[in-house]
């Protein structure tokens, strides 16, 4: 689907921020909506998705529970994209 969005959670990487997870949730809201930048009149439904779609994404992110600390298949992270 989207593939400049990159994973967030260890081990993937270790140090995502606010930031990855607000330009995650943009490039998704992006996506799916078919608008790169929003026509006025559409601005605050899409900055409403946006800020939802990123604390949604904090949610997870916070209640995931990470007992590896390897990539699948052992060995380390796959490299970013």
């Amino acid at each position: 689907m989207c593939r400049s969005i990159k994973t967030l959670r260890p081990p993937y990487t270790e140090d995502a921020g606010e930031d990855d997870v607000r330009a995650a949730a943009l490039q998704y809201v992006r996506k799916i909506s078919g608008f790169r930048a929003p026509a006025a009149h559409n601005r605050a439904a899409f900055d409403e998705a946006v800020e939802a779609v990123a604390a949604a994404t904090q949610d997870l992110l916070d209640a995931l529970e990470v007992r590896g600390r390897t990539a699948p298949g052992g060995g380390t992270a796959p490299p970013a994209r």
